[in-house]
């Protein structure tokens, strides 16, 4: 325990405070503060390398600068190798007794857990901590699988939390972190180079690839592979591959059953949908269900995915350009994600409406075309809207260098000028 503890005296702050903060993601640092101080169990979720554990930091650098007694914060990052110890909840356990100990705490402790899922058993010092009524804790973590978002947090935290969602740099992120205007070349940009922070610290192409080639290998590998016992790597691989190619476009696990099984390539439905399911569960990629606008029904038929970064398909695939209008839409979709809309892809009579998004008192109908480059084009995407008879709110973005303003009530807005 006594070498552990020399690890964590160095990674922690209590010499000094937090000297790489990385750019402020204020958009989700103002959402935790207002939680802070309360008994509510802090959980931020995304996908590896979009911020987290900086955001961590930003958060320890708040407190601090609070005028917390630097030696009350505690902060264990599982990524860090010195920690590959700490196995499970009772080493956790025991070694913030001896930190406690050691410094003498007193007062509120603040514990930052960074990558949780890493800790077997993990819910059982979480939920322990907060719980304890003759110590005061006050707890954050950190995790990069979604079911934490859903039925494990349900299950084993009782409601005792709030969780926060963090994607990679939005549009307003990336254009303020270099500095740059919004407009359409700096959305292009935008578009090309992904939104994972560390991206914008490799100048070189070949250096981008082969960095996102490393992180989907650690993803696959780490996050399904090891976890889930995986022995068909390959065939993960290619299904990954095939949602990447088919970013926006409506299929069913079946579709992706024959595609393989014509390419030599031996599986069943069972399988399929299994693996799909783990790579959801990394946050890879996002599954979106249809949404029949009049019937007011989920569709149990095909559905959308989208990516949580387009760095997988850029740095990974030759087709940008092929691609662009549904490189648009990745964007659309996670930009109303990362805001807290509900999305869906919305069925009519005659069509289909890109995407459906709502959250309480708010509903947005949107279609998103690459160019509306003539009446007929135009009439397509307006079209579909002017079929859907409520009055909330309707939008067709494109990437045209103009827009046509509104048709009868229906807005034409440029990407650059709204994310």
């Amino acid at each position: 325990m006594v070498e552990i503890f020399e690890i964590l005296k160095e990674y922690n702050f209590w010499q000094k405070g937090p000297e790489n903060l990385g750019y402020i993601r204020a958009h989700y640092l103002n959402k935790i503060k207002k939680y802070i101080d309360t008994d509510l169990i802090k959980v931020l979720i995304g996908q590896r390398r979009v911020g987290k554990s900086y955001i961590m930091r930003q958060i320890i650098q708040h407190l601090l600068a609070k005028k917390v007694n630097p030696g009350n914060i505690f902060y264990l990052n599982k990524e860090i190798v010195g920690y590959d110890s700490i196995v499970n909840y009772r080493d956790l356990y025991d070694l913030i007794e001896f930190y406690q100990k050691k410094l003498q705490i007193k007062g509120k402790v603040y514990v930052f857990i960074d990558e949780v899922q890493e800790i077997s058993d993990w819910e059982k010092i979480i939920n322990s901590l907060s719980q304890d009524y003759q110590k005061s804790y006050e707890v954050f973590i950190t995790g990069s699988n979604s079911k934490l978002l859903s039925g494990e947090l349900a299950t084993y935290l009782s409601g005792r939390y709030i969780d926060f969602e963090i994607f990679p740099f939005s549009f307003e992120e990336y254009t303020d972190y270099h500095q740059v205007d919004k407009d359409k070349v700096s959305f292009i940009n935008y578009i090309k180079k992904g939104g994972l922070p560390e991206l914008y610290k490799l100048k070189e192409e070949e250096t981008r690839s082969h960095y996102i080639t490393a992180l989907l290998n650690t993803i696959l590998l780490k996050d399904i592979v090891q976890r889930y016992k995986i022995k068909n790597i390959y065939l993960l691989e290619r299904i990954f591959k095939f949602i990447v190619d088919n970013i926006g476009n409506l299929f069913s696990i079946n579709n992706v059953v024959n595609y393989l099984n014509s390419n030599k390539i031996n599986t069943n439905f069972e399988t399929v949908s299994t693996y799909i399911n783990y790579l959801l569960q990394t946050l890879l990629v996002c599954e979106v269900d249809r949404y029949d606008i009049k019937g007011k029904s989920i569709l149990a038929s095909n559905k959308k995915y989208y990516l949580n970064d387009l760095s997988f398909r850029n740095y990974l695939s030759s087709s940008f350009d092929k691609g662009l209008g549904h490189h648009l839409e990745n964007i659309i979709f996670n930009h109303y994600k990362m805001l807290g809309y509900k999305v869906f892809v919305g069925k009519i009579a005659n069509g289909e409406v890109d995407f459906v998004v709502e959250k309480p008192g708010d509903k947005k109908y949107i279609q998103v075309a690459y160019s509306l480059a003539n009446e007929k084009i135009i009439q397509r995407e307006f079209d579909c809207l002017k079929n859907i008879s409520d009055s909330y709110e309707k939008i067709v973005f494109s990437l045209d260098d103009i827009s046509i303003g509104n048709i009868d009530g229906i807005k034409h807005l440029l990407p650059w000028n709204v994310l």
